[in-house]
């Protein structure tokens, strides 16, 4: 990991955000965001950006540029989501020093922590309209989502890096071989297309122009259906409720079919390893030690290795249609 981007100054980002083309006053504020470095900055206008600097290593140029580029389909289509603004040059990602960034315009709004029917029937609507751009080609430098790049290689990470206990390691990778092998089943005939990628509550901000869908960072090719859990991801009689409603509210405006919900529980448990994999890939950076304490603990392990059993078992009575 670049030690310049672990140790961003203000100084530093107010000069590559001038050189872009900008005039900050130097007012400047870090918002919060665990993968990348993001910075809001008072322009000389009175206006604000949103400065984004990427993680070295994660994403080559080319994956950051068609994230940009899907963005601006997007919003050409009307739909509300932030896209990058233009340097002066056109480009939409400049590079300073090995780290590539980019400037956004600030959005305001506030992220919900709980969605009423209307509203869930209104993103069901939008997230359609966003698959119907994202149906009209595919991402060609972005990993697929499906049960190698989300399970296997991240349980290989976990094990070869010795993240996990040596006690863990059979149970653990017996689950996410159990898990992978029902989302091969499920997954077959289902079709893929750009999705969003980590849709959830967060990544959404409600404000006085109306809801924006926020952070396409781990935009990809994957299963419609990964958006729709994310968005309304409870479990219980509320959560199937609601996702009845997002699901009646998206076919106004794209096909849905039924069968591809069985997908939603081998999603969420390949999420799980994913997630872990990801923290563990960076765990050189300060800020992940300090955000999860808990993380690489036996106890840590021993329940994160109980509730992958416990989802296998799920998935695989979804296989056999155990559970609609």
């Amino acid at each position: 990991m670049s030690d310049l981007f672990l140790g961003l100054t203000y100084d530093w980002v107010l000069r590559a955000v001038e050189a872009a083309g900008f005039a900050p006053t130097g007012h400047i504020m870090a918002l919060h965001c665990m993968e990348n470095r993001v910075y809001d900055l008072k322009l000389d206008d009175g206006s604000h950006v949103v400065a984004k600097f990427y993680r070295p290593g994660r994403w080559s140029a080319d994956a950051i540029r068609e994230e940009h580029e899907f963005l601006l389909e997007l919003k050409d289509a009307e739909l509300p989501v932030c896209a990058p603004l233009a340097f002066g040059d056109g480009e939409t990602l400049h590079e300073v020093e090995g780290i590539w960034y980019a400037v956004w315009p600030r959005t305001g709004g506030r992220a919900p922590d709980e969605l009423t029917d209307d509203q869930v029937a209104i993103l069901g609507r939008l997230v359609a309209r966003i698959h119907n751009v994202g149906a009209l080609k595919p991402a060609r430098h972005r990993p697929e989502l499906n049960a190698v790049t989300f399970g296997d290689d991240a349980f290989a990470f976990l094990e070869e890096r010795g993240f996990l206990p040596p006690q863990y390691v059979d149970r653990y990778g017996d689950a996410v071989d159990r898990i992978a092998e029902v989302y091969e089943a499920l997954i077959d005939g289902v079709p893929l297309i750009r999705v969003h990628g980590d849709c959830h509550h967060g990544n959404l901000l409600d404000g006085r122009e109306g809801w924006f869908f926020l952070d396409f960072d781990d935009f990809r090719m994957g299963p419609a259906v990964q958006d729709v859990w994310l968005l309304v991801p409870d479990q219980d009689e509320t959560g199937q409720h609601q996702r009845d409603v997002f699901i009646e509210a998206y076919t106004q405006f794209r096909d849905f079919e039924p069968r591809w919900l069985k997908l939603v529980e081998p999603l969420r448990a390949l999420r799980y390893v994913h997630y872990a994999a990801w923290i563990a890939r960076r765990w050189d950076d300060p800020a992940f030690p300090a955000s999860f304490p808990h993380f690489n603990s036996e106890s840590y392990w021993e329940k994160e290795t109980q509730d992958l059993e416990q989802q296998a078992d799920l998935c695989e009575r979804l296989l056999v249609g155990g559970v609609e």
